[in-house]
């Protein structure tokens, strides 16, 4: 007996339900055919430029989130800003607590979280387009609270909250929009862009500290969040020349203007064949989600259709991306290297985020290329490694006659090097891998939520990782970098055990690889049924 395999069938929503029937069953399988045969003819990449502009307009949103990553991490060093928001020490200088600290820069993610999951129902309910501009008009209010603030740490404290509002609708409408909107074989590159835009925003506002840093008043602080306003002006003025997501217009009926939509991003006529073809692939999913029913919260925990699994797996992969210790430099990263006797710790930053951004684009490459689960793996066992040894040395060498006096230059030299490692190891697989593995694992009437859920954990993580991390430092230093070594072990297993491979799957067939049973550390072997010919 041998197995021969069939060309790909083309890309299309996946359906579950907790109440099976025959009937929708076979139409759900009968759809599946018709679909097969109906495909967008191949174009040279020139047809498609004007598409990719467009996503990045999109893409633009993940730059926002980028630039409080890269900005907040300055603010707390700032004299300007600890004088305002802080409190007097003994000493005649102005610090703020722990606890401050890790508030200021940790509540944005509670807001994140809530955002996520609240504010972007807007896209279901008014469109994407609009949606993205409602969530900004948030973040906008949020920034305009910050920036008015004075000397009330719980003023700007406030803002923090109401702008993670905002950018947590954001992260969630903007790949949605990019998703929906692009080409399918361009659709991993072009979603891919929106952590390339968040590794830029991080960089530009390390940029921006520096040169803010030079000032004694509250330009320190205030011009890194008036630039926050053209982020989002220029975010606005990009979602009035993004056409809206042909899916959603299917959804609410408006048929022509999907069809618009979709001649308008892969710059053809609306009379062309394709613009046809896709229209009729995306009807037909719609009705297929339309006969399954709304989807309840309850059926997250349904263990016969493998959702809770799933649900579980992708808790834990949004949390293990946390557990990384990735924001660990990004939030802290002026304030560790400041500790390491770098006489300028905001060019390090810059350094750390130059890295960050170079390999995002590595990682658009490698996550097709040698699919999901390998990334992963070789992230995680990397990133141990550089972790340990900068735990290790920052334990032993970094201060060699005792922490009371100047640390060691050539080892501060060291960690900064293998924490450069750590970034593109990081950057290049767990960095956009953990929100692509989410999006393909889950079926698509209960994606949404589902992927909420995950999404939130993570965001609750970068919540804790933030708020405590002054603690932690204070008591243990450089042995926190440990602690995280061996969450990255963990991972390392947790992937080989429980995450399976969905490179080059549709929806569909993941669905079919779920319900088969099929062991995580065979599942680059697993072939659908639909490829498989038994002569």
């Amino acid at each position: 007996m041998s197995v021969v395999l069939k060309p790909d069938v083309a890309d299309h929503p996946s359906v579950i339900s907790t109440h099976s029937s025959s009937s929708s069953q076979k139409v759900k399988n009968e759809e599946s055919k018709d679909l097969a045969f109906v495909d967008v003819p191949a174009k040279p990449a020139s047809a498609y430029l004007t598409v990719c502009v467009l996503c990045l307009f999109v893409a633009f949103g993940g730059f926002v989130f980028g630039w409080d990553t890269g900005t907040i991490s300055g603010f707390v060093n700032q004299s300007d800003f600890l004088r305002r928001f802080g409190q007097l020490r003994s000493d005649g200088t102005y610090g703020m607590s722990n606890a401050r600290t890790g508030l200021v820069v940790s509540i944005f993610n509670i807001g994140c979280a809530i955002g996520g999951i609240v504010l972007s129902k807007l896209g279901d309910m008014y469109g994407r387009r609009i949606g993205l501009m409602c969530v900004t008009l948030v973040y906008v209010v949020g920034i305009v609270i910050q920036i008015s603030s004075t000397d009330k740490w719980y003023q700007y404290f406030i803002g923090r909250i109401v702008s993670g509002l905002g950018v947590g609708g954001i992260a969630v409408l903007s790949p949605m929009l990019i998703s929906e909107t692009s080409p399918k074989h361009l659709r991993g590159t072009l979603v891919s862009c929106y952590q390339l835009m968040i590794t830029a925003g991080i960089f530009l506002g390390y940029c921006t500290n520096y040169g803010t840093k030079k000032h004694s008043d509250a330009v320190q602080w205030r011009v890194p969040l008036g630039l926050c306003f053209v982020w989002a002006a220029f975010m606005v003025a990009g979602m009035a020349m993004v056409p809206e997501s042909p899916r959603y217009l299917v959804e609410v009926n408006k048929i022509e203007e999907a069809k618009r939509s979709l001649a308008r991003s892969n710059k053809v006529s609306m009379e062309d064949p394709s613009i046809q073809a896709e229209i009729d692939r995306i009807q037909a999913g719609v009705e297929i989600e339309r006969m399954a029913g709304t989807a309840s919260w309850g059926e997250l925990f349904s263990t016969k259709t493998k959702v809770f699994q799933r649900l579980i797996m992708g808790i834990m992969v949004q949390s293990l991306q946390q557990l990384t210790g990735i924001n660990y430099f990004f939030y802290y990263g002026t304030t560790i290297f400041k500790s390491v006797g770098m006489e300028d710790s905001y060019q390090t930053s810059i350094v750390l985020g130059v890295v960050n951004f170079a390999s995002t684009f590595v990682a658009i490459y490698v996550v097709d290329k040698f699919g999901r689960r390998k990334c992963l793996l070789w992230g995680a066992a990397a990133m141990a490694v550089c972790m340990v040894i900068f735990a290790s040395i920052g334990v032993t060498k970094l201060w060699p006659n005792g922490d009371d006096q100047p640390a060691s230059k050539s080892a501060g030299n060291i960690m900064i090097v293998f924490t450069c490692f750590y970034i593109f190891s990081f950057a290049t697989t767990w960095a956009p891998i953990a929100y692509v593995i989410v999006a393909e694992t889950f079926p698509l009437r209960i994606k949404s939520k589902a992927m909420a859920i995950a999404t939130a954990a993570n965001w609750i993580w970068g919540f804790l990782i933030g708020f405590f991390t002054p603690f932690i430092t204070t008591a243990i230093k450089f042995y926190y970098g440990y602690v995280f070594m061996g969450s990255l072990i963990f991972s390392f297993f947790y992937i080989f055990f429980f995450v399976p491979e969905t490179k080059g799957l549709t929806l569909e067939e993941v669905e079919e690889m779920w319900q088969e049973g099929v062991l995580p550390w065979k599942s680059t072997e697993w072939v659908p049924a639909s490829r498989r010919v038994v002569q």
